[in-house]
């Protein structure tokens, strides 16, 4: 029997992103994929500014920026345009590239990591005991891990095997999707359409192709195993925006039913559920892939510290406790999205114009609004009462002596960076120098990006050891 500390099911930009911060931590890893093939695929194509974060933590975000369109402005149906450069972020866009292409760095990484991606792997068993658990494959294959986490999308086996609940409802639009060839491409980069016949959307790859979605009020109920042909999709743009742009041709076309769902826990024992393995939503707002890979990110480090016998008892409970109710916020505010959006009646689209125009016009409403879409805004609530206001929150990237703090956040560890120098003898933390009067005088940045500890008071360094022995024994 073949063994692993850990089998990651799903090579999808979950699966990978989460199946290389494993390796990054010291586990080893083995990741499954069920696809033999690796598609082309353009499904989701937004990379919000937090996701570009996360990514140049570990020097994977400048590789992905040559291969998108970056977009500066979004306008909401019925709303003021939102200025993404106001974001507090080195990243203040929206990059929309094909998911083939994120999937691409993402892959690069895995490989360099030395990760063993098996295709053709159909997870078909799993059997948990209190040492570890044994996964079983349709080829007869069997591996023995100390740990599985699910990646395998929204019909995940894993979350079936150990029986999690998936609770909640689908939309009763069918969308439409195609990637298609414009010669009159829209002037605006992000271009959309919505009224009582229904919504389309356009976004551009860069390369002459759109991506192009639809909610056609004719064809909601058109049955999702029929192919959506390209006069189909031409003809949807025709009837609600009054213009098809040109449309000349189709190179990949794809119809489905949206669903709003999460499941009812993210942990079982030693199997985790990750991505769309753990929540599906509208795609309205492009929030999906992003949160998967933010799940990856606060649950590799988590499991790779439990793999090496340096976790806290709880840590790994931090997981579902802090992903969970992030899952639960995206569902509301895609479903809000998607109600106004595709709202039926007149008074629904009067309801739109009205609270998303309001909400976009204040400044306070363009703050919120941008930090929710760009995931900027995501943080994790305080450990105790006692905790520093700024634990749980998003670590900005300072300069910390002519270095940023995200590029010290590429071994994987910790950072210590405080306004005095502090001598910590730690092989899981990285010390540096910041000079940002925003900040506390010291923060213990987490190895995803977030502040596991903060004080106003440069710290000695038995205070610092104590702060970091919180998060990490040994």
């Amino acid at each position: 029997m073949d063994t692993s500390d850990v089998v990651v099911v799903g090579a999808g930009p979950t699966g990978l992103m989460l199946a290389s911060e494993l390796a990054l931590g010291g586990a080893k890893v083995q990741l499954l994929e069920e696809r033999v093939d690796i598609p082309n695929i353009t499904r989701a194509f937004a990379v919000h500014a937090r996701t570009l974060e996360l990514l140049d933590a570990r020097g994977m975000a400048e590789d992905l920026l040559t291969r998108g369109v970056t977009i500066y402005e979004i306008t909401p149906p019925g709303g003021a345009p939102l200025d993404l450069r106001q974001l507090p972020s080195r990243f203040g866009m929206l990059l929309v590239v094909p998911q083939s292409g994120t999937e691409h760095v993402l892959g690069a990484r895995v490989d360099d990591m030395g990760v063993p991606v098996v295709r053709g792997a159909e997870v078909v068993g799993l059997t948990e005991d209190d040492d570890g658990v044994t996964v079983a494959c349709g080829d007869g294959r069997s591996i023995r891990a100390k740990y599985v986490v699910g990646c395998d999308g929204a019909h995940s086996a894993v979350r079936r095997l150990v029986g999690i609940g998936f609770e909640g409802k689908q939309y009763e639009t069918h969308i439409l999707l195609a990637d298609v060839h414009l010669e009159r491409a829209p002037e605006e980069t992000l271009t959309g359409v919505a009224n009582e016949r229904g919504a389309v959307l356009t976004i551009p790859f860069g390369d002459g192709w759109f991506r192009a979605i639809a909610w056609d009020r004719m064809r909601e109920q058109a049955p999702l195993k029929e192919p959506v042909t390209f006069d189909e999709i031409r003809d949807s743009f025709r009837r609600i925006a009054d213009e098809d742009y040109g449309m000349t041709d189709m190179r990949w076309s794809s119809r489905f039913l949206s669903e709003r769902k999460q499941a009812e826990r993210y942990r079982e024992g030693r199997v985790f559920l990750a991505g769309d393995a753990a929540h599906v939503h509208s795609p309205l707002g492009g929030q999906g892939m992003n949160t998967g890979i933010g799940d990856a990110m606060n649950l590799g480090w988590k499991l790779a510290e439990a793999v090496r016998g340096t976790a806290p008892g709880w840590l790994l409970d931090s997981y579902h406790n802090e992903r969970h109710p992030v899952g639960a916020e995206v569902l509301r505010l895609t479903d809000l999205f998607n109600q106004l959006v595709l709202g039926r009646s007149r008074a629904q689209r009067l309801t739109r114009n009205v609270v998303v125009g309001t909400i976009t016009r204040l400044p306070a409403g363009r703050r919120f609004m941008g930090g929710r879409l760009s995931q900027i805004g995501i943080g994790y609530p305080r450990l105790s009462r006692g905790d520093h206001r700024m634990v749980g929150r998003r670590m900005p990237d300072v300069d910390c002596g002519g270095t940023r703090l995200y590029e010290l956040l590429r071994e994987g560890k910790f950072v210590l960076a405080s306004t005095e120098a502090v001598d910590i003898d730690h092989p899981g933390v990285v010390a540096a120098v910041h000079h940002d009067d925003k900040l506390p005088a010291a923060v213990l940045v987490r190895p995803d990006g977030y502040i596991g500890w903060a004080d106003d008071q440069p710290p000695t360094a038995s205070h610092a050891a104590a702060a970091i022995a919180h998060w990490r024994k040994g």
